[in-house]
């Protein structure tokens, strides 16, 4: 077995870290028990290819880019947007490069090729991909809101303007209309036919 080959276990536990890593937007706002990274991660890429199906655009790909766009903060860790006008961090494209130079070619080629379809920003699936990004910080944000945290609001405003797809726009609007446990009340009171 080639050392590069044992080196995908590596970065299997390197990317565990995103398990552990908590949204620092969030601990910056106040919640006690904030999101993980991967938490986001994960419903990411589930709102990704919703948009992506509603866009005409391919879901499995939205999916696939959302999946691992915070995947470099395995080293960088999150850091908060008023961070970053302090920092002057290397490129998500960079740090993935890094993170993957050590997997074999096909590997690294498919994580790598991820992110830089994510960053570039010019297929109809990195659009997707970024609107589902800051869509599931909108969902956040109102169900941290409910929770009773009063710091959210600014987290609402930011994702929403930054949305660019009409499915992303539409379906942010109809989040702040409805109450996140909205679909239990409905589930409950709808008899399944049997």
């Amino acid at each position: 077995m080639a050392e590069s080959d044992v080196r995908i276990v590596d970065f299997f536990y390197e990317i565990g870290l995103l398990k552990r890593y908590k949204r620092t937007g969030w601990v910056i706002a106040g919640v006690p028990d904030p999101e993980s990274i991967a938490d986001h991660s994960h419903r990411t890429a589930v709102i990704a290819s919703a948009i992506a199906a509603l866009e005409g655009a391919d879901p499995q790909r939205a999916a696939f880019l959302a999946f691992f766009h915070d995947s470099q903060e395995t080293r960088t860790t999150d850091i908060p947007h008023l961070g970053k006008r302090y920092l002057k961090a290397a490129s998500n494209t960079e740090v993935t490069g890094d993170q993957t130079a050590a997997l074999p070619g096909p590997l690294a080629d498919v994580v790598g090729s991820a992110v830089a379809g994510y960053e570039a920003r010019d297929s109809a699936e990195s659009v997707c991909a970024r609107d589902a990004d800051k869509l599931e910080c909108l969902l956040q944000a109102v169900e941290y809101r409910e929770q009773g945290n009063r710091h959210t609001q600014a987290w609402i405003d930011t994702s929403l303007a930054s949305l660019k797809t009409a499915s992303a726009k539409w379906l942010a609007e109809e989040a702040l209309r409805r109450g996140p446990l909205e679909w239990m009340h409905r589930a409950r009171e709808e008899k399944p036919e049997l």
